[in-house]
């Protein structure tokens, strides 16, 4: 039997509605919600659930509901489910549902750092971030190299073999586009969102984020999680400590994380989170593994039967 392993997604998944028939349905998961509402000082709740599409865009507010969101359904999961999970996975703000599946962070802690992290990034507003799909590795660096030139640019998220987000100033990340384009690549698709997320321009959100991190409140994992930073397999606190305020300005290493967890074994995915992302990411990553996503409690209900791990 192969191992199995959560993913969480991140910023970009937020969809208003999201959570409410897991808050509708279990009381587990409302508790969620009530425990975020608590510690953010506002109402995450009513934000996730009946936000228009601009205030969810918003940092301040896409970070704490996706994560509400995400670990509100991980609970529902755990109630209906007895399956085994070997390794977990967040990408970027997903990380921290990640920390919270492997029991190093508790609910409060969870709101409380996304709040912190979501505060601080959002008053960095400089800068643009583009997808960029269909151009190879070696080829993408030379157009950064070149872009270069015209300022700042380099890689947020390898998110597939085929797919690379870049982040930087805006001017350099125009002329990238550019670039890339010329060199053959499918698209450039400039994406919405306030500032350069995961680069050296988020170090400032960074420092302020670190200062609010309460290290006795980080636990060790009990079960690994695969750090985007570096995509290696973490349990230790202090580690977890080290690599948060890291995370907002280096790249997320999405394509290793994959593969270390195929590397280890894992050849059933399952992604928790308000909309499927991360499953195709899987999909277009690597072959013959089985991949699942729980947006909502249908889905659930779904990979409760196929998988037939009911308690």
């Amino acid at each position: 039997m192969g191992k199995t392993a959560l993913l969480f997604t991140g910023q970009g998944s937020q969809v208003s509605g999201m959570g409410l028939d897991f808050y509708q349905n279990f009381a587990s998961s409302k508790a969620v919600y009530g425990k975020f509402n608590e510690a953010c000082g506002r109402s995450i709740s009513d934000i996730a659930f009946y936000g228009s599409d601009e205030e969810l865009k918003q940092t301040v507010n896409a970070q704490p509901c996706i994560l509400a969101t995400e670990i509100a359904i991980l609970e529902a999961f755990k109630e209906e489910s007895d399956i085994e999970i070997s390794y977990c996975a967040g990408h970027s703000l997903g990380e921290y549902a990640a920390l919270y599946a492997a029991g190093s962070i508790d609910v409060k802690t969870a709101a409380e750092l996304i709040c912190g992290r979501a505060n601080a990034m959002s008053k960095v507003s400089m800068g643009s971030m583009s997808a960029i799909i269909g151009i190879a590795q070696e080829q993408l660096q030379e157009v950064i190299e070149e872009a270069s030139k015209y300022g700042y640019v380099d890689v947020a998220n390898y998110n597939t073999p085929e797919q690379t987000v870049i982040t930087g100033e805006s001017e350099a990340v125009i002329k990238a586009n550019e670039l890339a384009l010329a060199k053959g690549a499918k698209r450039a698709i400039p994406l919405a969102v306030s500032g350069a997320f995961h680069s050296k321009l988020m170090k400032s959100a960074a420092d302020e984020f670190s200062n609010s991190i309460i290290a006795e409140k980080v636990l060790d994992a009990k079960i690994p999680v695969i750090t985007n930073i570096d995509a290696m397999p973490t349990l230790k606190a202090a580690d977890f400590i080290k690599k948060m305020p890291a995370q907002i300005y280096s790249s997320v290493q999405w394509v290793k994380t994959i593969n270390c967890m195929k590397d280890n074994g894992v050849d059933t995915f399952i992604e928790i989170g308000p909309s499927r992302i991360l499953s195709g990411m899987v999909r277009k990553t690597l072959k013959e593994v089985k991949v699942f996503a729980i947006t909502s409690v249908s889905d659930l209900e779904n990979i409760i039967e196929e998988l037939k791990v009911g308690v």
